[in-house]
């Protein structure tokens, strides 16, 4: 199984910094220690200074990425708020039929609803969903 690990990186900054990331070593561990045998990936791991990119590397990096998110089997989608990229990758995994599994408080936004399988406001409610073995049922991988 392939999991690509989406979430929010510059969100709604005005300049060319990031949020903190610390959550996707979390979500990494949390995953990879669930799934052993899956292919974990998380964009920001190769790509820590993106913010700084040209254009066109930055076109480059995120077109390849939006091509796993259609591939992958699985997203899991960090957003404790609003994130264009985040967005944008739900969607092309969403209209690829790959499966999203969304962490967010953002339960009313249309895209969040629209493009997610199943929907965490916390990260801990998605940590007792693998616990229980709700997210392997609904994914199909018991």
């Amino acid at each position: 199984m392939k999991i690509f690990l989406a979430g929010i990186m510059q969100g709604s900054h005005v300049s060319a910094c990031v949020h903190d990331q610390s959550y996707r070593d979390s979500l990494h561990d949390i995953v990879q220690g669930h799934w052993p045998k899956a292919e974990v990936y998380d964009p920001f791991a190769n790509h820590t200074e993106s913010a700084g990119y040209s254009s066109g590397r930055a076109r480059d990096v995120f077109c390849q990425h939006i091509r796993m998110c259609q591939q992958f089997d699985v997203l899991i989608a960090y957003i404790p708020e609003a994130s264009m990229g985040t967005a944008i990758e739900m969607w092309e995994a969403h209209t690829n039929a790959r499966f999203v599994i969304t962490i967010t408080p953002l339960i009313h936004n249309w895209v969040v609803q629209i493009t997610s399988n199943v929907i965490y406001g916390t990260v801990s409610a998605f940590v007792e969903s693998l616990r229980s073995g709700e997210i392997d049922k609904l994914i199909g991988h018991e």
